[in-house]
């Protein structure tokens, strides 16, 4: 697969960029940033996770390829492949994992490889309880000793030392705003409602919400969607605090649509949201002309202030009636050809399934969204996004049944569940609801192509239905096997189809 045509051979040596040169910006906008620098054929060595310049020189974008792979020599079997690379185009690095399967992906800045850095120094301890032992010799019964417990609990929290570089903490504060923006606008509008002062500002609004703008989540249209607000450098510096990256596996033509299907849910899907939601990754410069809509329930868009917040974000409903106006609307045909929307298949089930280094998928009873896909027309993508699980610690609910079955009679009731789980906090690295700063690797996997049926009578054969759901499920494992050893090192277990 090329990508990039090669270079004029003719120009002059460029100067040495150093750190302080590079700029932190976004993957995507620093890729899209004009240079002065000469472009050089780059052997990327897989195996080894780094371009290497054949010549003097560097990468388009000025950026300096990390001297830290993502990727380890433990890999399974890669070779070295050489990239010519045009400073008009994307610059990419290009990983061959297993079955000679082929990833490419937005090349990070410095902030990714100190991110993972960072990850291995504040990983997660053995939290078992050193005890004393006593050497060979006569046994003494002894009484408890005093401060013992006070003495675990400082061992246990792990406190943020203060001079944490401004850096991270700002992408602290944008992870502990995603998190609580839904509390944040929802005490935000009712402290409005309190203050009569404020009347002339809430009740214009929840009348043009309530009557004008019911269907905005679910009308197709992008007049509410804000390319600038998608291309913030809060997202970056979002994305950079696990950090997060998307690998693409082939190029999409923009004369098709498509239903993304994201694995796994995990508690909050952040990987999603930072791939789909925002451009912090570069989903348009990975998969241009195709205009992508990340989906969500419904709900969401009832509560005031947020619903504008997530619309702005170009967020869809996960309704049918959404998904089928966004994949016949607009499009560069005006009848949604290049639209797309990205659906987190599991739901809420597959969140209580969430346990770290564990991928475990509710997909044999999902078939609904293949169905809506051959009713539209539209081809299926399948997503695995390696390290989801990994974002927080959750109660097990094999251990804990009375839990687990509270939780499923929970979402039986009210349609959604809430797992029981914990990370770390703002101030220190073992206690909380903040997200764990583990890497996440998001890899698109190749289109399942599907010959539309249905189209007026909505009806679609059975067979056709469980061969192209077959064909998706393949798809996904192919991805896990495919990049387990390189992006699941630390797995527990193989992919598990549990329902």
């Amino acid at each position: 697969m090329t990508e990039n045509a090669p270079s004029d051979s003719g120009t002059a040596n460029t100067p040495k960029i150093t750190e302080h040169d590079m700029p932190p910006k976004s993957y995507a906008a620093a890729a899209k940033e004009p240079s002065n620098e000469p472009s050089n054929e780059v052997t990327v060595a897989p195996g080894a996770g780094k371009a290497q310049p054949v010549e003097s020189g560097s990468l388009t974008n000025g950026h300096i390829p990390p001297n830290k792979s993502l990727l380890s020599p433990e890999s399974s079997k890669q070779t070295s492949e050489k990239r010519p690379l045009d400073d008009k185009k994307l610059v990419s690095q290009r990983f061959t994992a297993r079955h000679e399967d082929s990833l490419t992906s937005i090349e990070p800045g410095k902030d990714f490889q100190d991110g993972l850095k960072h990850n291995e120094d504040t990983r997660p301890r053995d939290r078992s309880r050193n005890r004393d032992r006593q050497e060979d010799g006569p046994q003494l019964a002894t009484g408890r000793k005093a401060g013992a417990g006070w003495e675990r609990s400082a061992e246990r929290i792990r406190w943020a030392p203060l001079n944490v570089p401004l850096r991270r903490r700002l992408q602290t504060l944008v992870i502990l705003w995603h998190s609580t923006a839904i509390a944040i606008f929802l005490t935000a509008f009712l402290w409005l409602c309190a203050f009569p002062l404020a009347w002339p500002i809430v009740i214009p609004y929840l009348v043009f919400t309530l009557i004008f703008d019911s269907n905005a989540a679910s009308n197709g249209k992008t007049n509410r969607r804000s390319p600038l607000f998608r291309k913030s450098k809060l997202w970056s510096l979002f994305a950079s605090y696990y950090p997060i990256r998307l690998h693409r596996t082939v190029e999409l033509p923009s004369t098709r649509k498509y239903i993304f299907g994201y694995h796994p849910h995990g508690i909050i899907s952040h990987g999603a949201f930072a791939a789909f939601a925002t451009e912090a990754l570069g989903f348009s410069d990975l998969y241009p002309g195709i205009t992508n809509s990340l989906c969500t329930i419904d709900s969401n868009f009832r509560i005031p202030f947020y619903r504008d917040y997530a619309l702005a974000m170009g967020i869809a409903s996960v309704s049918r009636e959404s998904i089928e106006a966004n994949l016949t609307t607009g499009g560069i045909d005006g009848a949604g050809m290049g639209r797309a929307v990205t659906i987190v298949v599991g739901g809420a089930r597959e969140s209580l399934e969430a346990q770290p280094h564990t991928l475990r998928l509710i997909l044999n009873a999902r078939k609904g969204f293949v169905k809506l896909a051959i009713r539209m027309g539209a081809d299926l993508v399948p997503i695995l996004a390696f390290g989801e699980n990994d974002l927080y610690d959750q109660v097990d609910g094999d251990a804990h049944p009375w839990i687990h079955k509270t939780q499923m009679i929970m979402k039986k009731i009210m349609g959604f569940t809430v797992p029981l789980f914990h990370a770390r906090g703002v101030f220190n690295y073992d206690v909380g609801l903040m997200p764990y700063r583990r890497a996440v690797n998001i890899v698109v996997g190749r289109p399942i192509e599907v010959v539309q049926q249905g189209e007026k009578d909505g009806r679609v054969d059975e067979k056709y239905l469980d061969e192209v759901h077959g064909r998706y499920v393949q798809e996904l494992k192919r991805i896990w096997d495919s990049h387990k050893d390189t992006f699941a090192k630390d797995r527990e277990g193989e992919l598990q189809i549990v329902e």
